[in-house]
């Protein structure tokens, strides 16, 4: 039977083929450039229903468009793929594209929530994303600190995801100065149903089921996962003590969606999540929960000259986190803090409306606002047995903006994107108070000013078909964000490192420009674009004294520890360039992609620490590159190795303590038994590869993922 595989289909088209065995013998030739696509890393198994690639892109500019038309570097990753590919997590899959990062190496399986921030082009390595994560046009960062739960998505209900590197800003305002990641759902056909099952080492496992039955005018969706692990030790062996356990997690999430058709061209969707997530943090103090209930409507109408969308949603989190200092031989640990409630709320709304215009162009006008508050409640100072102090700090923050875009034909070959957006923002309610747990004696009852801006974000870009085979672009663009309510108010202390937050922090702005070709023939496609980004008054935890002692502004620091504020840095530069490459012969049985990315972050001015100067921006390769490809071995046998290369990085601010490169291999097999029943067995870090992931003063080096084994099922029906 003839079937199609990711890697045999054109992401622009759709167009697939199938292999021939006799064509087994040819030469495998690939082109090594760039960075690679996670939806290039990993193989589609039959299905009933081949996957048909998106002609149109959503995510840029808000307006669905032709992948031609677009003047920004977008990377499409489909569904199919993120089903298949050789992980345990959705943020991992999506890591075998260089440009996507998280704060840290380590993914979702061990990493704690708060750093789940997502830098693209190594623009935003901070523990708040400067990069916006939205789950069908709503925003997924967390209200109070603007990190990523990854673990709330499941990859087998996404239909694709699109990310947009360095643009989208127009369109979506604060948090999207990196870019834009946007994940769609991909509901289950009328009447049908899956599962997945999956067991491995470190007693993983995972249960999945999706459901739809549908009614006249209306259908309804409903899915639900369970998720286990009992982890490993983040710290590496030559340090690791009898206080270093397993880092484990559970987390489990139900969602409903109804999606009700009210006339021939308006529907209405509603959807409502339930979550919840427990984990260890590799020590028995030191843990976390998450909790969150989330509901939105969407109201979307559309004609042959005019479509529109509203949406609004409200979503209720918690979250709690436990602290400890380890002593140096590592045989006991003091509890730090206890982060016992961090309550947030977000609740926003936007409308857009897109024209289409009979001369090919297209306007684009919109309206969102977003208002969220919260505040972190925690026990901290710990003396004879008992945390002795109270800590209460938060406020609130509102943002509403205003964007138009417009893209039009300038001549048949040369088509132009330009638009602008205004923002208006307010922080208010800022307070931090501290007690005495004891005699509710203040130590501290500061109230901060009310605070209010705007900003104003404008793009224009250019694209320039060359031929039927190759195209050029261009574009520049202005963005924005503002701090979170973490960093203004929330100080914190991991281990002896103690981090104080800063309610003077200033709204990060950053210009940027991209230069971009991208060719294509029969089986091959290939882009480079090169970008820089200046990005002024970036957030960052400035290291200011190094203990032991006693210190303005961090307090008392141990041996070993350091103290750090988190300041503006006045200018940062972050430039480089993007390659990326696809070999999909239709006529054989393989595939094969690749990757790269070289980029320069560099600390360009600051007056506050003029010693970071030329630094390099921490949590920044200089080079990262993946290769992945899909070998069809059999008509229901198929493998999907993949290998990355991540580049020496920095862990910190000064440049002292240096994370190794490292090389990490995952393979993927999967072999269809019956049409409804596929079996799969991955193998990510095939050759238990050393990630270090952390490193701190005193020589602690803190590890990713070891080589990990699982294996399921999937069925469909």
């Amino acid at each position: 039977m003839c079937r199609r595989t990711p890697a045999t289909e054109h992401p622009a088209s759709g167009r697939g083929g199938c292999p021939r065995a006799s064509d087994w013998r040819r030469p495998v030739l690939f082109f090594v450039a760039a960075s690679v696509s996670a939806w290039t890393a990993v193989a589609q198994p039959a299905s009933p229903t081949p996957n048909i690639l998106p002609a149109e892109i959503v995510t840029a500019s808000r307006i669905p468009q032709p992948l031609d038309h677009v003047v920004s570097t977008v990377h499409v990753v489909e569904g199919d793929i993120l089903h298949y590919a050789p992980t345990v997590t959705l943020d991992q899959a999506l890591r075998s594209l260089p440009a996507f990062t998280l704060f840290r190496r380590s993914d979702s399986l061990i990493a704690n929530p708060t750093a789940q921030g997502v830098s693209l082009r190594g623009l935003g390595p901070s523990g708040a994303s400067r990069s916006l994560v939205l789950l069908d046009g709503v925003p997924l960062n967390d209200p109070f600190g603007g990190w990523v739960a990854w673990t709330k998505i499941s990859r087998d209900n996404l239909s694709s995801v699109e990310i947009v590197p360095g643009g989208g800003a127009t369109a979506w305002g604060n948090a999207a100065l990196g870019g834009v990641v946007q994940l769609f759902s991909g509901y289950p056909l009328p009447r049908s149903a899956s599962t997945t099952v999956t067991f491995g080492d470190y007693g993983t496992r995972s249960a999945e089921i999706f459901g739809s039955v549908s009614a006249r005018k209306s259908t309804f969706h409903v899915s639900a996962r369970s998720f286990g692990t009992d982890g490993f030790s983040l710290v590496a062996p030559a340090r690791r003590g009898p206080i270093d356990i397993a880092a484990w997690s559970r987390h489990r999430v139900l969602t409903a969606h109804w999606r009700q058709e009210l006339s021939r061209e308006v529907t209405l969707n509603a959807t409502a999540r339930g979550y919840e997530e427990k984990r260890g943090n590799g020590t028995p103090y030191q843990r976390n929960s998450s909790r969150e209930k989330f509901v939105s409507l969407k109201l979307a109408g559309d004609t042959r000259t005019f479509a529109w969308n509203a949406i609004g949603y409200l979503q209720d989190q918690s979250f709690a986190s436990t602290f400890s200092g380890v002593n140096v031989t590592r045989t006991a640990e003091t509890p730090a803090s206890d982060q016992f409630a961090v309550p947030s709320t977000a609740t926003g709304a936007t409308w857009s409306g897109i024209w289409r215009h009979p001369d090919g162009a297209r306007t684009n006008t919109g309206v969102d606002a977003r208002f969220v508050r919260g505040e972190t409640r925690e026990h901290y100072t710990f003396a004879a047995g008992n945390f002795t102090r109270r800590r209460v700090a938060g406020g609130e923050q509102a943002v509403a903006g205003l964007f138009a875009l417009h893209e039009r034909p300038l001549t048949p070959a040369l088509r132009a994107t330009f638009g602008a957006r205004i923002d208006a923002w307010r922080d208010a309610d800022g307070h931090r108070v501290e007690s005495d747990r004891v005699t509710q004696a203040l130590f501290r009852n500061d109230r901060y000013a009310d605070r209010e801006g705007t900003a104003f974000s404008p793009s224009a870009g250019l694209v320039w078909k060359v031929d039927a085979n190759w195209r050029l672009r261009a574009s520049l663009q202005r963005a924005f964000r503002r701090p979170t309510l973490n960093e203004l108010y929330r100080p914190f202390r991991v281990g002896a490192n103690v981090t104080e937050a800063n309610p003077d922090l200033r709204t990060e702005s950053v210009t940027s420009g991209e230069l971009g070709a991208d060719v294509k023939a029969d089986d091959f496609t290939a882009s480079a674009a090169l970008f820089t980004n200046d990005l002024r008054d970036a957030v960052g935890n400035v290291t200011i004294a190094r203990g032991p002692g006693t210190f303005p502004v961090v307090g008392t620091i141990a041996a070993g520890g350091v103290g750090r504020q988190r300041l503006n840095l006045d200018r940062t530069r972050v430039r480089g360039l993007e390659l990326s490459a696809k070999w999909t012969p239709t006529a054989r049985p393989f595939g094969l992609v690749a990757g790269a990315l070289f980029n320069d972050a560099t600390v360009r001015r600051t007056a506050l620490a003029r010693a970071l100067v030329g630094n390099r921006v921490a949590q920044v390769p200089r080079f990262s590159a993946s290769l992945g490809g899909t070998w069809s071995a059999a008509s229901k046998l198929t493998f999907t190795p993949r290998v990355r290369y991540i580049g020496r990085q920095f862990e910190d601010d000064e440049n002292q303590l240096t994370l190794g490169a490292v090389v990490v291999t995952d393979v993927g097999v999967n072999y269809e038994l019956t049409r409804h029943l596929t079996v799969f067995l991955n193998c990510e870090n095939v050759s238990n590869a050393r990630i270090e992931t952390g490193r701190s003063a005193d020589g602690i080096v803190n590890i990713g993922t070891p080589r990990l084994v699982i294996g399921g099922l999937r069925g469909s029906w």
